[in-house]
């Protein structure tokens, strides 16, 4: 039993510590500014197999940088079927920054990330094979924000996602 109470403690003490670790923020691609995306695609409808799309599409040239937008741990480097080559990482506040579409990372599961760190390249791998070079840049929270609920299609969902936009151009 006091066991427990002492891993429950700690499971509470990683918490709030993850809570309270600032969260300072930068676009993921060397040199791009907020006109390299659309400002209105965040939670736009209708969008391929995803129905809605959960992120923004920041463009450029092949092979341009992607940064690691916060200071975190990698915890997936690898490939998926719509993403291509992708790269997650947990940053401050219990979220995971995704990245999407890089034409190659240079990180892995457990490598420790500073904020502008180079972690791949602009690419169109995944289900962006043969458009523009971009990154689908997502944040997910992993701690619900039912306040974000709305009656939209898949609503519920924008409880875990917040708009990189916001994020990128709040000051």
């Amino acid at each position: 039993m006091k066991v427990l109470k002492w891993a429950l403690a700690a499971i509470i003490i990683l918490l709030i510590v993850g809570l309270l670790i600032p969260e300072k923020m930068t676009i993921p691609v060397k040199g791009a500014t907020s006109k390299d995306w659309n400002h209105n695609t965040f939670w736009y409808e209708p969008w391929g197999r995803s129905g809605v799309h959960k992120g923004i599409d920041i463009f450029g040239t092949k092979n341009t940088p992607v940064v690691a937008s916060i200071n975190g741990i990698v915890i997936f480097a690898g490939e998926l079927t719509r993403g291509g080559k992708v790269v997650a990482v947990l940053g401050p506040k219990w979220r995971v920054h995704y990245f999407a579409h890089l034409n190659d990372y240079n990180v892995s599961a457990g490598d420790v990330v500073s904020i502008n760190s180079q972690i791949g390249l602009l690419g169109d791998t995944g289900n962006a094979a043969g458009k523009q070079p971009h990154v689908h840049y997502s944040i997910l929270s992993l701690l619900p924000m039912p306040w974000l609920f709305t009656t939209q299609s898949q609503g519920w969902k924008k409880m875990f996602f917040l708009s990189p936009h916001e994020k990128l151009t709040a000051k």
